[in-house]
């Protein structure tokens, strides 16, 4: 598929729903997610995007483009036998949600796209409210070798320490899920794959003030945690210049890492909006046990 194999986490029957996870998780990520939208009556699929877990890890910054994972997601869809899909996608995996939507129109029914800026937003933020701050990040990650080293070090200590940090909820993310985390990263060439997101990313930000991006014409669900470290609420102004239908759901009491830190709200948007409705459903849907790989 799109030149590499994917694995994915499969449940429930009904439209198709599609988890996209971010950097550094898996499809692990939507495990609260993925129980609640099957007993809602969605067919879900959360793969481990490339370079994840137990997907294929090609080698080499060109393969981690981001029409290269939307393609990958394209493909997924009629993979799995649908003309059209649920897209939902956080932080890496909202990214490329959006690119999804602009490159692969007809392949999407409705998006929901968690604490990740439109691209046409994103690199005019980047200099303002101290954003440039909060990315420092992604410019370390860009020194080969040394970023794979500095991130891993210590058992991937500073990956334990911003999952412990990090949510407003204590418990979040339970030892266990920390653990899943880290052996995931873990594999052979996944922590670099990881990286390459951000590599890719970095070339191809010279040429993002000359991109069109063609508007998003399917409803659009913008969720957003407040209380993000790394990703102001600046990010979201601005958005809906690109997106014809745009609801924007901001979670107060949240962290970047929106879908574990408030589970049964994100749980009652995405099942509200995925079912074409406006708001919520009246009660929250269970947070249930995630499915096993």
């Amino acid at each position: 598929m799109n030149g590499v194999k994917l694995h994915w986490v499969e449940a429930g029957a009904g439209p198709l729903v599609v988890l996209l996870h971010g950097f550094p998780e898996h499809w692990y990520s939507w495990r609260h997610q993925i129980p609640a939208l099957a007993a809602a009556g969605f067919h879900v699929l959360a793969p481990d995007m490339r370079g994840y877990n137990l997907s294929d890890k090609p080698r080499g910054v060109r393969h981690y483009r981001l029409e290269v994972l939307a393609r990958d997601v394209a493909e997924l869809v009629r993979c799995a036998g649908a003309e059209r899909a649920h897209v939902v996608g956080h932080d890496w995996g909202g990214l490329v949600a959006w690119r999804v939507a602009m490159s692969h129109p007809t392949v999407v029914e409705r998006l929901v796209v968690l604490n990740a800026p439109h691209p046409g937003v994103m690199l005019r933020g980047l200099f303002r409210n101290g954003q440039m701050k909060r990315s420092r990040y992604i410019f370390f990650f860009q020194v080969p070798r040394l970023a794979e080293r500095r991130f891993a070090a210590q058992d991937f200590a500073i990956l334990r320490r911003y999952l412990r940090r990090d949510p407003v909820h204590p418990g979040a993310f339970s030892e266990q899920d920390v653990q899943r985390y880290v052996e995931a990263l873990s594999r052979p060439g996944a922590l670099t794959a990881a990286l390459n997101y951000y590599r890719a990313a970095f070339r191809a930000a010279p040429l993002l003030p000359f991109r069109r991006h063609p508007r998003i014409e399917v409803p659009v669900l913008l969720i957003w945690g407040e209380r993000d470290r790394y990703l102001g609420l600046h990010l979201i102004d601005g958005t809906e210049r690109w997106v014809r239908d745009l609801r924007v759901e901001r979670i107060a009491e949240a962290s970047h890492w929106v879908q574990a830190d408030a589970p049964e709200r994100v749980n009652e948007l995405l099942v509200g909006h995925l079912r074409g409705g406006r708001g919520a459903p009246d009660r929250a849907l269970p947070v249930g046990q995630s499915p096993q790989p």
